[in-house]
């Protein structure tokens, strides 16, 4: 119950891993029921069986994704299920400014000038993170266990290309600028 305990009444979501240190997630769903029976729960898992799928569901998730996935896909489930335990309100279009320009993370769309860019899924959560973090150093190897799993050499050289990338959907705008900060990582700056 510890997990749980440390966020009730703070979120209102719960999205676990089978796979998790001390406790796997299908134990931490287990307890989360004992109190609590309409706290959304979605599995986001690599254990992708027909058996891990009916266990995920006989402890009390709402829904089981395996990865990989697209965010669109994450992001529709969640909506779904609010909608269901009667709270669609909580996942709403959230467009950010970025000079200019306007981003919504969750429709994975950057809104420019020349019109409506779909983002991938590693550009939209690489953007999330510059954004959430304007103006301050994102960490490297930090971004890159959060979006990749692993800061492994190969996984970097994918990131430089999403950043390449990025700077590109950006550069309509003359004002922003993602900067590179030497052995440390990036910084998204808005003149």
């Amino acid at each position: 119950m510890d997990y749980y305990r440390a966020f009730v009444n703070k979120v209102d979501f719960i999205i676990l891993d089978v796979m998790m240190p001390e406790k796997d997630g299908f134990a931490v769903a287990k307890e989360i029921r004992l109190t609590d029976k309409k706290m959304p729960i979605l599995f986001l898992t690599a254990k992708s069986m027909k058996e891990d799928k009916l266990k995920g569901f006989d402890v009390g998730a709402d829904d089981y994704l395996t990865k990989p996935f697209a965010m669109e896909e994450l992001i529709a489930r969640i909506q779904a299920i609010f909608r269901r335990v009667g709270d669609a309100s909580i996942i709403k279009e959230e467009r950010m400014a970025i000079g200019s320009l306007q981003f919504d993370s969750n429709k994975s769309i950057l809104y420019t000038n020349s019109g409506e860019k779909k983002l991938t899924t590693k550009e939209n959560a690489l953007l999330s993170l510059l954004v959430k973090n304007i103006n301050d150093v994102l960490d490297r190897q930090a971004t890159l266990r959060a979006i990749w799993g692993d800061d492994n050499y190969f996984n970097g050289r994918s990131m430089d290309v999403y950043i390449a990338k990025l700077r590109k959907l950006l550069s309509e705008d003359p004002t922003i600028e993602i900067m590179n900060i030497h052995g440390i990582g990036f910084k998204l700056i808005v003149k």
